[in-house]
């Protein structure tokens, strides 16, 4: 088991040796223009051009709620655009993120982690726009990267 690292610093520049993935969420919309993807637009365009991509083509793909696009940005950085957002806006369903496609998602993160011996990086996923709470996202983040052996860095801002 490791142990999760929370650390200040931009999740776009993670802090390790080796391969790296950064893990973040995106709605089920193909919306990309608020949050932590601005950042991630300002070092990289690939990850919004294939999320887009992605979207457009869902009716002939696996975008859906709970399913992640891995976007290789360097020889060792993947970008995981997780879907596990609904919609962008708080309402009578409760804020946009959706617990169990988090869950989802990182599952398939950690499997990608294994696979390539890589370190998981992220913003506080979730508790931004999309109006999660940390204290229930932590618990999924222990349970399906740390409780595998998958190293993983949350940035505080």
């Amino acid at each position: 088991m490791e142990s999760l690292k929370i650390i200040a610093g931009d999740a776009t520049d993670p802090q390790a040796k080796g391969p790296k993935i950064i893990a973040h969420v995106c709605n089920d919309l193909g919306g990309w223009g608020k949050g932590f993807v601005l950042a991630v637009s300002r070092r990289w365009t690939e990850p919004e051009r294939a999320y887009r991509r992605w979207h457009r083509a869902r009716a002939e793909n696996d975008f859906a709620l709970g399913a992640v696009q891995m976007v290789q940005v360097r020889a060792d950085i993947w970008l995981a655009n997780m879907v596990a957002q609904r919609g962008i806006k708080t309402g009578s369903g409760g804020s946009p993120i959706r617990y169990e496609a988090v869950e989802r998602c990182l599952h398939t993160v950690a499997d990608q982690a294994l696979a390539h011996q890589a370190s998981v990086h992220m913003p506080r996923i979730g508790c931004g726009l999309a109006g999660g709470k940390w204290e229930r996202i932590e618990p999924i983040i222990n349970k399906t990267l740390c409780a595998r052996g998958v190293p993983t860095t949350v940035y505080a801002a």
